[in-house]
């Protein structure tokens, strides 16, 4: 079948999409997926959508499929599903990388249906596993090109008001550097304290001494009473930590507030590629702190030795898919700096095979090998045995697969969830041989930082140091 095009209605430019996004951020289903450039990061494309002709909702084993006011349920594979829904649009030729399709998160959790995993973390969430929609109309904004586009599908049916409604109305509003119409009600929760935390720490040790495995991430939840708009504290994350994997997505189970560094997989012209984070620093208060930091971690024997198992894993993750000598590392431990953190980054590349589409690449490799440890399945039910939780949209995946055969997403890590009046985050490390605890522990508060200032106007206790 020779590939349509998709309809480009151009809109006026705006070097930062929220102002009017919010217009839309009350609608259910509601998907912004920010690079945040306005606010300094190094992404390109926005894209922006609501109303979406088909919703796939997975909890547990069931994925309830909603087409206007029809709702079916399947059993079967929640990835095999949304490649079925992606197929019936039509290919669509394009170089944007939204022309129609998914759009939308796959928890962490979604890997029970991949690997058999104990059952023992309390799903005390009431979030699904999976929650995508498909759409045939979006926003699609290239910041490198200065341009804003309606993209419209070829088989998109009714009117393009909504979005174009929402575009082109007159003076927005600029989103404010801080908010107040959504507030924290309670003090911060944390799920566990420090000898909880150093209890499964040690644990963990017992089990790279045992030779059970290489690397475990260890992560610990927090949580507040909240109220107000989600979109409000948003807005509040991405101006306290911009991040170019960032996403809004309003869903009638919760809100998720994502401002991740981390690119999962994207797929462009048969290439996929993925960038593991592994190893941090804090920022420094001076330029010369700053600098000393990235120097230390550019140095760290146990941080490169973290990233580098992960590299291999996802190596051999992107293998079952890609032709045959194909995936290669482009970059090994390369230090890059965000607003409160320096990170350790690799970039491994390889080209699919004819056989894989973009969701038996996803499903391939998920979850992403840097928030679970290796080898995964074992790290995973070490997790699942010490976190007393589960992980829900954290550590999950959040982007878009379109019907020209692009996808992108990001490892949801800075990640914020709303639902049912309470206000979530998470945060996390690899253990490995060479971890000390103290540091571990520390880590951990590094990377919550920004979110933790989301809670700001809330008490954080003393979490047990």
């Amino acid at each position: 079948m020779n590939a349509e095009r998709a309809r480009l209605v151009p809109l006026p430019y705006h070097r930062d999409s929220a102002p009017w996004v919010a217009r839309l951020a009350d609608r259910p289903w509601c998907v912004f997926l920010d690079s945040c450039v306005a606010r300094g990061s190094s992404g390109r494309y926005d894209v922006i959508a609501i109303e979406p002709t088909v919703t796939l909702v997975t909890t547990g084993e069931t994925t309830a499929i909603t087409r206007g006011s029809v709702t079916e349920y399947s059993t079967e594979d929640p990835f095999a599903l949304v490649a079925a829904a992606v197929a019936e649009l039509q290919p669509v030729a394009s170089d944007l990388p939204f022309t129609g399709g998914a759009l939308g998160y796959f928890g962490y959790d979604l890997g029970r249906r991949i690997e058999r995993l104990p059952r023992i973390a309390r799903r005390d969430i009431e979030l699904p596993d999976m929650a995508i929609g498909i759409y045939t109309r979006a926003i699609v904004v290239d910041h490198d090109e200065c341009s804003a586009n309606l993209v419209v599908h070829p088989q998109a049916h009714g009117d393009d008001t909504g979005l174009l409604a929402a575009w082109t109305a007159q003076s927005p509003v600029t989103p404010p550097a801080f908010t107040t119409s959504f507030s924290v009600t309670s003090q911060v929760q944390p799920e566990i304290n420090f000898g909880q935390y150093a209890n499964g720490w040690h644990r963990i040790k017992r089990y790279l001494l045992d030779g059970d495995v290489y690397q475990v991430n260890l992560t610990q939840r927090f949580s507040a009473t909240a109220h107000g708009a989600p979109w409000d504290a948003y807005l509040r994350l991405r101006n306290l930590n911009p991040a170019p994997f960032s996403a809004y997505f309003a869903t009638p189970s919760g809100t998720i507030l994502s401002s991740s560094p981390e690119r999962f997989l994207q797929i462009a012209n048969g290439v996929v590629e993925t960038k593991p984070i592994k190893g941090t620093r804090r920022r420094g208060a001076t330029s010369g702190e700053d600098r000393m930091l990235a120097d230390e971690l550019a140095a760290s024997a146990k941080d490169r030795a973290e990233n580098v198992m992960i590299v291999d894993l996802l190596r051999n993750d992107l293998s079952k898919c890609c032709m045959i000598g194909s995936v290669t590392v482009t970059a090994l431990c390369a230090v890059e700096s965000f607003t409160k953190v320096h990170h350790l980054v690799s970039t491994i590349q390889g080209r699919v095979a004819p056989l894989y589409s973009p969701l038996d690449v996803l499903r391939a490799c998920f979850p992403g090998g840097s928030i679970t440890g290796a080898p995964k399945v074992r790290a995973m039910q070490i997790i699942e045995e010490l976190e007393p939780t589960r992980r829900g949209i954290y550590c999950g995946a959040i982007g878009y697969v379109s019907s020209n055969a692009r996808m992108d997403t990001n490892i949801a890590i800075r990640t914020l969830l709303y639902a049912a009046g309470r206000l979530y985050c998470w945060a996390g490390g690899g253990i490995v041989i060479d971890s000390e605890l103290d540091l571990e522990y520390q880590e951990c508060f590094a990377k919550a930082s920004a979110m933790l200032e989301v809670f700001a106007n809330a008490e954080v206790p003393d979490l047990g140091r």
